[in-house]
């Protein structure tokens, strides 16, 4: 397995810039088979049924990245995840000046205490006292919703980018990226799904900004995921276990949602009607081809990075060499992709059944 088994060539002119709008107007590429099927997100109502349980990720996202100084010197903050007592792992820029014991100032936030604890490479462990609360609100205050680089935003994020990077599932604060399959839907696409008689589970994962992080090196395998905070709790649990012995699928919405119910699945005793338990606390579970997928019937999902981790987890989900023709399929139509972009719903056809990655 190689990196360049992953990778494709993709017009800048098809990076999305802005969702579209409304966010049920997005096109979605359903995939089977067969082959591909040019449809659009209102029409998955009509492709999904009565029984299928939708997993959705309820994680809110932050404005996780602060501008702080050391003296005179510059530092770009981008929390990560929350650990006890008040303390955050956070993405460092211009870490090597930093120090233990070191006191951080926070543009547009000075009262925000934030201490150094300790630095590995770009990675620090800070501390911004025990009340939650005040660092919440400098957050409002002084924080920037942590879009991706590559949506352009040259003079920083725009105001509409707080509501448009949201989902209208996102209840718990806590992810620096969107669970993006579910900026798709709207009031009234919910309300046509529950109509259908599609139930709804809801999991929480807090994204960490290592999502944004590239591969390095030309084996996957070598690659490392930074842990994330996720719960499955014992009534999404059984939801999601009642989908196939009543005759219905599990439909995973977005990757983090199907990392997690796999990280569920692990030690579940295996039982296929039954695949997932409760679940809390982290998991880096990284999905590549060979992984023997155990809690999900179908994904939706927007479409990837080239060389990245997410295009290799909807390979093994759906099976590489028909997530290629996809990818390309999508590229011939003129699909909007990433964050902003559109979707597609993979069916769990992975090329193998092997030992999970």
């Amino acid at each position: 397995m190689r990196a360049e088994d992953f990778d494709f060539a993709l017009p800048e002119r098809l990076i999305a810039q802005a969702p579209a709008r409304p966010r049920d107007a997005a096109r979605l590429l359903r995939v089977g088979p067969a082959g591909c099927e040019d449809r659009a997100i209102r029409e998955l109502p009509a492709l999904l049924g009565p029984g299928d349980v939708m997993v959705v990720n309820d994680t809110r996202v932050i404005p996780a990245r602060l501008r702080a100084h050391r003296g005179e010197a510059a530092i770009e903050i981008m929390l990560n995840r929350a650990e006890p007592g008040g303390t955050w792992e956070a993405l460092v820029r211009n870490a090597r000046r930093l120090r233990p014991g070191d006191a951080l100032r926070i543009e547009g936030a000075p009262e925000l205490p934030c201490r150094v604890l300790a630095r590995e490479g770009g990675t620090a462990r800070l501390d911004f006292g025990p009340d939650p609360a005040v660092l919440a609100a400098a957050l409002e205050r002084a924080g920037e919703i942590p879009l991706p680089p590559y949506i352009a935003r040259p003079e920083g994020p725009r105001p509409e980018d707080r509501e448009d990077y949201q989902t209208l599932f996102a209840a718990r604060p806590g992810a620096v990226a969107a669970p993006t399959a579910s900026l798709h839907f709207t009031p009234d696409l919910v309300a046509a799904l529950e109509a259908r008689g599609v139930r709804r589970a809801t999991v929480t994962l807090h994204v960490g900004a290592g999502t944004f992080l590239p591969l390095r090196g030309e084996d996957p395998r070598a690659h490392r995921l930074h842990a994330e905070w996720g719960e499955v709790t014992p009534e999404a649990a059984a939801l999601v276990n009642r989908a196939r012995p009543e005759g219905g699928r599990i439909v995973a919405i977005g990757t983090t949602a199907l990392r997690l119910l796999e990280t569920a699945a692990q030690g579940a005793g295996g039982d296929p009607l039954r695949p997932v338990r409760p679940f809390r606390g982290l998991t880096d579970l990284y999905l590549l081809p060979g992984h023997r997928f155990r809690a999900a019937d179908l994904l939706l999902t927007n479409f990837h990075l080239p060389r990245s981790t997410l295009f290799m987890l909807v390979s093994a989900f759906a099976g590489t060499a028909r997530m290629r023709a996809a990818y390309a399929h999508a590229i011939a139509a003129g699909y909007r992709f990433y964050s902003y972009g559109d979707a597609s719903l993979l069916p769990c056809l992975p090329d193998a059944a092997g030992d999970d990655a």
